[in-house]
C-alpha cells in the first residue's frame, strides 16, 4: 500500500521531541538536536507501474489517489508543498515569501517513487561556494549570497515517466556514398579531386522493442526547467514513495497533467523509433519518408526527483542555480559586475599607456 504523503513526514524525535528530518545519503531520520537517528522501513515491493489508458479513458483528466496541502507563489505560480512545522518561507523559485494562511488542497496522483537525495545542504553549499569562487567578475552580492545557507533550498521535483512497447512500420530510402574523380584546372594546371555522391535505393521494414523510462518534467513553467546539463538521475536508485524522505525538504506538485505529459512522451517515442528505423535501414545515411508508429502496453509513474536551488536577484534581473541532489552536477545563469569589468578594462588601458610612455 502506497505511503500518505502527510501521515509520517512530521514525525518527532522519540528522544527530545524535536523534528525529525532525512538524512541524505542513507535511509534514515536524524534528530539535528540530540543525534537521534530511525531507520525508514523499506518497502517489501518494487513501486507500481499503473496503468496508463485507465487513468486517460477510465479515471479521467482530473484523476487523483490523495490530497496534498499546497503553498502557492502569487509572483511565480509554483507550488509547493512544505511541512506543518513552517510557519512561513520563501518560494523556492523566487524568493517571494510564501504564508502559511494562504494554503490550499488539492488533489494529486500520490508519487509511486522517488530519488532520495544523496547530497545535504552543507555539502551542497560547499558546491555552490566553490562555483561561484571560481568565475570571473561575479558581484560581490552574488559571492555573499554563496555563502548563505538560508538560500539554498532542497527541492523534490515532480516528473512523469513512461514505459511502452513500441512497433513501427516505415518506408524510406537508403544512402551508400561512392566517390567520383573530377578534373579541375587550376592556375598551377590540371588537378584532380575526390567528390562525395550518394547512391540511393529503397528501404522498408518494421521495428519494435521496448522503451524504458521515458522522463518528462510535469513542472510547467519554463523559468523552472531543470537545466539539461544536470537533468541526469540514475533511476536505478528509485525507492518506493515513503513520505519520511521529504522530511525537511520542498516538494512541488506537478502542474503538466498526465494527458500533455503523455503526449509530450510520445514526441519523444517517436525519436526513438526513428534511431532505430536508421539503423535498421543502415548504409551511410538515411531518409525517412514514412513511419507508422504505436505504442502499446503503456504504464506510468509519477515520481519525485531531488534538486537543490538558489534564486538570486541582481539588477533587477532573477537568476537561478540548480544542483542535482543526488550526482552534485552545478549549472547556473550568472550575472556580471559592470564595475569589475568597468576597472579591468581601465587598468589594461593605464598599463598600455604607461609602457607606451616608458617606450618613448
Amino acid at each position: 500500500m502506497q505511503e500518505t504523503l502527510n501521515s509520517e513526514a512530521n514525525k518527532s524525535c522519540a528522544n527530545c521531541g524535536a523534528e525529525l528530518k532525512f538524512k541524505p545519503g542513507s535511509h534514515q531520520l536524524n534528530c539535528a538536536y540530540c543525534g537521534y537517528e530511525e531507520f525508514i522501513e523499506q518497502a517489501k515491493s518494487s513501486f507500481e507501474e499503473l496503468e496508463l489508458q485507465h487513468y486517460l479513458k477510465v479515471v479521467g483528466e482530473n484523476a487523483y489517489t490523495e490530497t496534498i496541502d499546497l503553498l502557492h507563489c502569487k509572483n511565480c505560480g509554483a507550488n509547493q508543498h512544505v511541512e506543518e512545522n513552517y510557519k512561513s518561507l520563501d518560494c523556492v523559485y523566487c524568493g517571494e515569501p510564501l504564508i502559511r494562511e494562504d494554503i490550499e488542497k488539492e488533489g494529486w496522483i500520490l508519487p509511486g517513487a522517488l530519488v532520495p537525495f544523496q547530497l545535504d545542504a552543507k555539502k551542497a553549499g560547499l558546491i555552490f561556494k566553490n562555483w561561484v569562487r571560481g568565475i570571473w567578475f561575479a558581484p560581490n552580492k552574488l559571492k555573499r549570497a554563496a555563502l548563505d545557507p538560508e538560500g539554498l533550498h532542497g527541492l523534490y521535483i515532480p516528473y512523469w515517466t513512461f514505459d511502452s512497447n513500441l512497433f513501427a512500420e516505415y518506408q524510406g530510402q537508403r544512402g551508400d556514398y561512392y566517390y567520383e574523380t573530377q578534373r579541375i584546372r587550376t592556375k598551377n594546371g590540371v588537378q584532380t579531386r575526390q567528390v562525395r555522391k550518394t547512391r540511393w535505393s529503397r528501404a522498408s521494414g518494421t521495428v519494435d522493442g521496448f522503451v524504458n523510462d521515458i522522463l518528462i518534467n510535469a513542472s510547467e513553467k519554463k523559468r523552472r526547467d531543470v537545466p539539461p546539463q544536470i537533468a541526469y538521475w540514475n533511476l536505478k536508485e528509485l525507492v518506493v514513495f515513503n513520505s519520511k524522505y521529504l522530511a525537511g525538504f520542498v516538494t512541488e506538485k506537478y502542474t503538466i497533467s498526465l494527458k500533455e505529459g503523455h503526449h509530450q512522451s510520445f514526441q519523444e517515442a517517436k525519436k526513438i523509433a526513428y534511431n532505430w528505423i536508421r539503423r535498421d535501414i543502415g548504409g551511410d545515411t538515411q531518409r525517412i519518408n514514412h513511419a507508422d508508429i504505436k505504442l502499446s502496453d503503456e504504464t506510468f509513474k509519477h515520481i519525485l526527483l531531488p534538486v537543490y536551488i538558489s534564486s538570486y536577484k541582481y539588477n533587477g534581473k532573477e537568476y537561478h542555480f540548480y544542483i542535482n541532489g543526488q550526482t552534485g552536477k552545478l549549472s547556473g545563469t550568472r550575472p556580471y559586475s559592470f564595475w569589475k569589468i568597468f576597472f579591468l578594462v581601465l587598468f589594461i588601458i593605464v598599463v598600455i599607456a604607461l609602457i607606451a610612455i616608458f617606450a618613448q
